[in-house]
């Protein structure tokens, strides 16, 4: 049974010692450890694997030595991770280039995930669930009804006891209410290099600059708009001969790498996020 530690801490000499050596008295063997240090905040971060054999692990008694151990002593901010697979929840609207490849990615088994439904404030989408055999609620969004909108959508996540949500190109703001329940477990797609371009048209901006690169970025959602935690960022090069339509076409293929890759790092526990920024372990 493999159990994936997430730390950070004031640094100072011994954590690694000491966390590694009470794994070791608990029966673990350390498999994986990747570290970091933050020296203008004198910060320590770490992402720890250890395999222990399932008749001797007892979570329960873990978390409460742990706790009452080595993040006692070095005021650690800590979480414990087991081998299940995240209940993650895809959000999306009409721009389906984002959800076909995650769906792709899940029937092919690449995604460590269960997806027990797709949500959208339109139909449109509602064929490409069925293709899937997923369960698809279409929940309407307008300024009238933003509220009650949001309520529903808490209701299904808490009903379907959800971990994570993906925002595959959902075109709504996410209210607070759904973001303090999801605190950095909110991964979006931003069609931009951020934060250059935000809007509602940046393939348009960025054309209109001549730029050379565009670019995607996937973030967590935070109640500042577009301004989360950055998980990926990927570019690819563009010139005067590339329109408008080129542009938001390898753009969209941008948007499915970038969000891929943020999907698949948050779900195997490699991102930390801290002061608004993410640690990304390799």
């Amino acid at each position: 049974m493999i159990a994936t530690i997430l730390i950070h801490c004031p640094d100072q000499p011994g954590i690694i010692h000491s966390v590694t050596g009470f794994i070791h008295k608990r029966g673990g063997n350390v498999v994986y450890l990747d570290q970091h240090v933050e020296k203008e905040d004198r910060v320590f971060f770490m992402r720890l694997q250890a395999d222990f054999r399932q008749d001797t692990w007892e979570e329960p008694s873990f978390r409460e030595a742990f706790g009452k151990g080595p993040a006692t002593t070095y005021a650690m901010e800590w979480r414990l991770y087991l081998e299940d697979r995240s209940r993650m929840a895809l959000f999306v609207s009409k721009y389906n280039h984002c959800l076909y490849d995650l769906l792709s990615r899940y029937e092919a088994g690449e995604l460590n995930a269960t997806i027990p439904f797709i949500l959208s404030n339109h139909p449109d989408c509602e064929p490409i669930a069925r293709q899937f055999d997923i369960p698809y609620y279409c929940v309407p969004v307008t300024p009238e009804s933003r509220e009650k909108a949001e309520a529903r959508q808490l209701e299904l996540l808490r009903e379907h006891q959800v971990d994570c949500i993906v925002l595959a190109r959902y075109m709504q703001i996410i209210g607070p209410s759904l973001i303090a329940a999801y605190p950095n477990r909110i991964l979006n797609i931003h069609h931009s290099f951020l934060p250059a371009f935000a809007g509602a048209k940046p393939y348009h901006a960025a054309f209109a600059r001549g730029v050379k690169i565009i670019g995607a970025t996937s973030h967590y959602v935070t109640e500042e708009l577009d301004e989360g935690p950055i998980i990926a960022q990927d570019v690819t090069p563009v010139s005067h001969m590339h329109t408008v339509s080129d542009f938001i076409a390898k753009g969209r293929d941008l948007e499915k790498i970038v969000l891929a890759r943020a999907v698949q790092l948050h779900l195997h526990r490699k991102t930390l996020v801290y002061n608004n920024k993410t640690v990304i372990f390799a």
